[in-house]
Formats: C-alpha cells, structure tokens, sequence
C-alpha cells in the first residue's frame, strides 16, 4: 500500500521524482522502498558515473546521494559532476553520509550539495526533508521566474531599479538601469559619472532640484535629458522615494529609471499634430485660439491693446486650379515661410510653457498661424495703436509682392488684410476673428491688394447684406418681385416695337434699386431662380397685354449665362409660353457681351436650341466687351443693342459717334437689327436716327414702368401722338429716308 506523507504539498508534484544514488544495494533497497511508500517515484543508480548516464533519459525532481561510494565516482565528485550537467545547475541535491563532522558538511556544500542528510532509519523524517527541499526549491524557481519576467518586463519598458545611501552605501543599479544608461553590467558607475551625462545647461536645474529634495526628504520625479557615452540623445524618466533607517532617520532613496525617448518624441508628435499646420508647420486653428484667448488674459489683466490680422490671399484657387495642388501646397508654404518672419517670436508655445517664460510672457504667443485653406492669421499680443497692425499689415503686404516660383513658374501673389483690436472692436476671440473677417472682405469688395482696420461702419454694411440677402431668399415666395417695362420704340413710325423686362423688389413698401440686389443674387445664385421667376412672368404679361390691346410684339428678358448653361433652360421656356398661351417669339432673350464671350462655348448650345423654337437673342452693351467678330458671323443672333455708354456722348465726341456708326454698319452687313439703348435726349435720338439706327430705349421715350403705367402710356401719349419726340422724328425723317429699313424694322415673325 502506498502511503502518502503527512508533508505532502499541494503545490509539489503528485509524485516527486527522486534519482537515488548508493552503492551498498541494501541501503539502496530499503531507502527505495520507504520512499516509494511516502509517494515518491523512485530510480535507482548503484554508482556514481550510472547516476550521470539516468541523466540524460530522466529529469528527477531531487537528487540523493551517498557520500562515500568507494571504487568509483563518490558523492562529493558525483554532485560537481552534475551540477555541470545543463538543466541541474539548481536541481536539490540531499547528500547522505554517516560522517557527522563539520569538515564533511562543508565539503558537501562545497560540492554543490542543496542539504545534508546523517544515514538512519529514520525514514519519515528523510521524506519531511525531501518536501522541505522540493518547496524550497520550487519556492526558488518562482521567485527566479517573478524576477526574469520583472527583468524582461523591465527591459521591455526600458526600465530599471537603483538604490542610493547616504552613508557609504553609493549608487547600486540593476543591470537593467544600466542599459538605460548605456552601460553594462561591469561598468563602473556612480552618481557623478551619470550626471556628467545630463548637458551643462540642464545640470544646474537638476542638482538644485536633487538638493531641494534630500533637504526635505521629499519625493523625486523628473524627466532628465541625457548625452550618453556613444553620444545618443535620450530621455530618462526618474522616480525615487525615500528609506527610513529603524530610528526613522532618512538613509537613502530607491526609485526606479526608464527611457522615454520614444514615447516623448511620440507625445512631442501628437502635440505638433494637433496644434500645428501638417502642410506649413504654423500654428493651426486650434492652437491660434488657444494663443489669442491667453493673449486677451494677459491684455485684460496688464491693461494694453491686442490685435488679430486675417489674411486671404487673392486668386489662390485660380493658381491651385491651373498648376494643379501639389503646386498650390509648394505656394501655401512659401507664403507660409514669408509670413512667418512678418512676426517676432517662434511657433512653439503650447499649453502648459508659457508660465515658465516669464512676466512679459505674452509677447511669446505673437505668431502667424494657418486659419485654413488660403487664410492665415497673425496675432500681435501686444499693440500700442491702429497704426502698430497697420505697419505688420504692409509688412506682410511687402513680403508678398516678390514672385514665388512654383513648378517652374512665376507666380506674383497678393493678399487682403483685415485687422481688428482687443477690447475695441471686440471682447473675445470669435468677435475678434468676425470684425477682422468684415474688414478683410471689404478690401476684396474694393480691389484686393490692401489691408483695413475694422470700423463699425464696415459692420454695418456686412449686417445690411446679410439681412439683405436673407431677406432675398423669400421674395419670390411672398410675391414681393415684380417686372418694370421699358418701350423699345421705333422712332420712324412713332411706335412701340417691343419692351425689355426689369426686375424691381417691393420690400417694405419700397422699391429695391436692381443694382442693390442683382449682384447680390448673382453672388449667391439666387440669379437663377430670380431669372426663372422673370420668363414666367413676362410670358404671362404678354398674355394681357395681348388680350387688352392686341400686343404682338417680344418682351426682352436679361438672362445670366449661367442660365444658358443649364440644359432645362429651353424645356423651362416652352413651359412658360404653353402655359399662358403664347408663341415663343414673345420672349426675347438678352445676354450681356462679356458674359457671352467669357462662358462661349458653354452657351452655344442652348442658343442654337432657342433658336430652333424661334426664340430669338440679343446681345446687350454691346461694343464693351472684346468679341470676336468671327463668332458673330455664327452665332443664332438676331439684335445688337449699343450700349449707353455710347450714347451719352453723342454729338458730343467725335469717338462716340466713330463707334455707333461702326456696330450699326455691322449689324447692316450681317441682317442684324440695332437698338439704341439709354437715350435720354432730343440730340442723342436725332444723332442715331440720322446715323440709321432708328429703334431706341431711355427716359426719352419712358422711364422702366408698372405694366399698366405703360398701357396708359400707350393710351395717352404714343397714340395720340402727343410725346415730343414724335415731331422731332417726324421732322427729322427726311434726312433717313435713304437709311435701309431692316435697321429698324419690327422683330420678325417666327
């Protein structure tokens, strides 16, 4: 029966593996069988050299030997000779002897024995020994275990253990705190060697710190930059408490060193990510707010002025479209690079350093900064006056009127400068950053180029656009736009051959002036709907004039040639005409030169499809633009209209006249009709009539007036023949008799 032994542990094998070693084959036998019984798994060997051979088919968890076995390998030999063996330089070893002599015990521990045993028969207490040595032993592989894995943990966080005492003890460092040094582990090293590695400029703050601590037996926690023996630049992070002797007194630190290089070149990163520029490495958004909210800190508490300057750059989307972004990036940091010395002080001032920096620390936040795509934003902590922004503002103008060169390119960039002054023109950063931003458009509004200060006028006028253009968005909807009609008369017969549509806005009771809201509408595309609104309108309107006086003739509508882009625009016309029963002939489109010739090729398209439908097409302030007469031999057009401009000055200069009588011949070469538009004079009408233009609008004839104005107009002044312009044409018709009628002709039936 097997016997399992009272000092049998839990965390021992089941059944220990014993390698028994003796000659005497007695004692071999019956030590065997005792231990068997106690639950040990037992192998035997009769001689020294054979307990060597089981090594290499058996890995026993204790070894007992006999320490005399003549002939042979005897105990001591047989213990040095395994523990030579790889893998049972710490396996336990229990040496049995019947020698009970100090020299025999110290000659066995010499050997490399774990524990000595005197022969008896005595076999419980020879188990008890065995479990002790096992726990022992197994308490000892743990601990090797916990204290290789603290190592590799340690070398993994590149960190390592120190102890320092006060009283002739020095510096002792794990070999693990010595790597972080750089050092190995037969390396020499005390406290002055490794602060020789921390650069003269930084020593001096280190030891007074060091100091302070020891005087107040205080906790250490630092980071430490360090010049290592090889010259590697690191960063050592040091934490270090203090030991108390047994009389409470302080006898040294113990603490802990580890290389944060790495992760503070990471942290440094994040940092440069989230406050500065990727592109331009200049302090981002986020960063500048942060700066500017310090700024405005500082200037409440010390009482002086601050400034922000906002910066956009004109026609950067015209270089970034045509040499492409790789090219507008290489501009964005030059740009960047040239503004950055507009301003004294560096860029890298983050939360948590500008206390170290000092009383005027302020004046370090001064920076310019990227707000976003091609706008940037200088911040002037400290300003006496206007005049101080003023002078950075054509400083930055300055730096930017020499020619970048990007992708083999010249390129001659210019900027609009709007600045705004803490607490004048606001009390915090966003009040700030919008009355710059006012300032900044109203340069653009008035040519580019340039910088303004922020004044509340400005505001004023920024406030009267918005609310103007919030306004706009519901006009259609609450039926407050209406058309005026202007007559276009043929002077020769003394009527109405037609008339032009112009928009007008009823706010409040009011008339909006078209040139207060037109631009407007153009800027923020409400144009399109405005313009879709008009034809509908106007085809509506030549319905009732049709019913109430038998109208027959075209109502001109002004379109913008983003109109003529859009492929509905003659499915939208056909809808307008079919619903109030109208030909198509009756809307008359009109386009301006510039506008035609800047979007051409875009246009052509709907044009030849208007005039398939028999809408026909005009061209208006003609002669101000710059055509191609070649494009004019082409294109579906049916009038030229001359513009006021021209009209103005006739009879007044020579030119004036040189040019009518030039776009009128045109028009006569190439069958096209020409109307004289802003006539406002007898002179200006008996000019054009007698240079063969004969269909003309101004205030002449009619101001732009309400259609039933305009039918009273009809009424009482054309048809009686009362207006005095009819007898100054009638009196003046004799000298155009020759001029050929296609000139003023009425607009062809289609």
């Amino acid at each position: 029966m097997t016997l399992t032994h009272s000092f049998a542990d839990g965390s021992l094998p089941a059944q220990p593996q014993v390698l028994l070693v003796d000659d005497d084959e007695v004692n071999l036998l019956l030590t065997a069988l005792a231990l068997r019984e106690r639950g040990f798994k037992i192998t035997e060997a009769g001689s020294g050299e054979r307990a060597l051979q089981l090594l290499h088919d058996c890995s026993p968890d204790i070894i007992v030997l006999d320490a005399i076995m003549p002939g042979g390998l005897d105990g001591f030999d047989t213990c040095r000779a395994l523990r030579r063996v790889p893998g049972f330089e710490n396996v336990p070893v229990l040496m049995l002897t019947g020698l009970d002599d100090d020299a025999s015990i110290t000659r066995a521990y010499k050997a490399g024995a774990t524990d000595f045993f005197v022969k008896a028969a005595q076999w419980s207490l020879l188990a008890g020994r065995l479990h002790y040595l096992l726990r022992a032993s197994r308490t000892r592989i743990e601990l090797e275990r916990s204290k290789s894995k603290l190592a590799r943990a340690q070398d993994l966080a590149r960190m390592g253990s120190f102890d320092w005492r006060r009283a002739g003890g020095g510096l002792l460092m794990s070999p693990e705190a010595l790597r972080v040094f750089g050092l190995g582990p037969a390396d020499a090293v005390g406290l002055r060697a490794l602060l020789r590695m921390v650069p003269q400029d930084d020593r001096r703050a280190l030891l007074r710190q060091l100091h302070e601590a020891l005087r107040h037996t205080s906790v250490v926690t630092t980071d430490v930059s360090l010049v290592l023996l090889d010259g590697r630049q690191r960063i050592v992070h040091c934490e270090a408490e203090p030991e108390f002797n047994e009389h409470g007194q302080a006898a040294g630190y113990s603490g802990i060193v580890q290389d944060v290089t790495d992760r503070r070149q990471a942290e440094d990163k994040i940092r440069q990510l989230a406050n500065f520029d990727a592109l331009t490495g200049l302090p981002n958004r986020r960063q500048l707010i942060w700066r500017a909210e310090r700024a405005l800190e500082q200037a409440r508490r010390m009482q002086h002025q601050c400034a922000l300057l906002l910066i956009d750059l004109d026609r950067f989307k015209f270089y970034n479209d045509t040499l492409g972004h790789g090219a507008g990036d290489e501009l964005l940091v030059e740009v960047s690079r040239r503004l950055r010395a507009c301003v004294r002080h560096s860029d890298q001032v983050t939360e948590g350093t500008l206390e170290s920096v000092g009383l005027r620390s302020h004046r370090a936040l001064e920076a310019v900064g990227r707000l976003g795509g091609d706008e940037f934003v200088a911040l002037l902590p400290e300003v006496n006056d206007d005049s101080d922004a003023e002078r950075v503002a054509q400083r930055v103008l300055e730096t930017l009127r020499e020619p970048i060169f990007v992708s083999g390119q010249e390129c001659f960039v210019t900027a609009s400068v709007g600045a705004a002054l803490f607490p004048r023109d606001g009390n915090s950063v966003v009040d700030l950053l919008r009355n710059a931003d006012v300032a900044m458009y109203s340069v653009k509004a008035q040519g580019k180029n340039s910088a303004a200060i922020y004044s509340p006028q400005l505001a004023g006028r920024g406030r009267e656009k918005l609310e103007l253009e919030t306004a706009l968005h519901w006009a259609i909807e609450r039926d407050e736009l209406v058309l005026h009609y202007q007559p276009k008369i043929d002077v020769r017969a003394a009527r109405m051959v037609g008339a032009e549509a112009l928009m007008r806005w009823q706010r409040g009771g009011k008339l909006v002036p078209p040139g207060d809201f037109i631009p407007l509408a153009e800027e923020t595309g409400l144009i399109v709907p405005l313009s879709e609104w008009a034809l509908r309108r106007a085809a509506q309107q030549a319905r009732q004039w049709q019913d109430n006086f038998g109208f027959s003739d075209s109502i001109a509508v002004n379109l913008p040639s983003r109109l003529f882009e859009r492929s509905d625009l003659v499915e939208h016309i056909h809808q307008c005409v079919t619903q109030s029963g109208v030909p198509h002939r009756v809307i008359h489109l009109e386009i301006t030169e510039d506008n035609l010739m800047k979007e051409l090729q875009n246009v052509i398209p709907s044009l030849h499809r208007l005039n398939e439908i028999g809408v026909e097409i005009s061209i208006d302030d003609f002669g101000t633009g710059y055509s191609s007469l070649a494009y004019l031999t082409t294109l579906p057009i049916s009038e030229l209209k001359i513009d006021r401009s021209f009209v103005r000055d006739l009879g007044i200069t020579p030119q004036s006249s040189a040019v009518v009588t030039a776009i009128i011949a045109l028009a006569r070469s190439l069958g096209l009709r020409v109307v004289a538009e802003g006539v406002e004079t007898l002179r200006q009408m008996e000019v054009l009539h007698r240079l063969g233009c004969s269909v003309m609008q101004g205030f002449l004839f009619s101001r732009p007036v309400p259609p039933d104005e305009l039918q009273r107009w009809l009424e009482q002044t054309v048809l009686p023949r009362k207006a005095p312009w009819i007898a100054s044409a009638y009196k003046n018709d004799g000298g155009a008799d020759e001029a050929p009628r296609v000139v003023g002709a009425r607009p062809k039936r289609t």
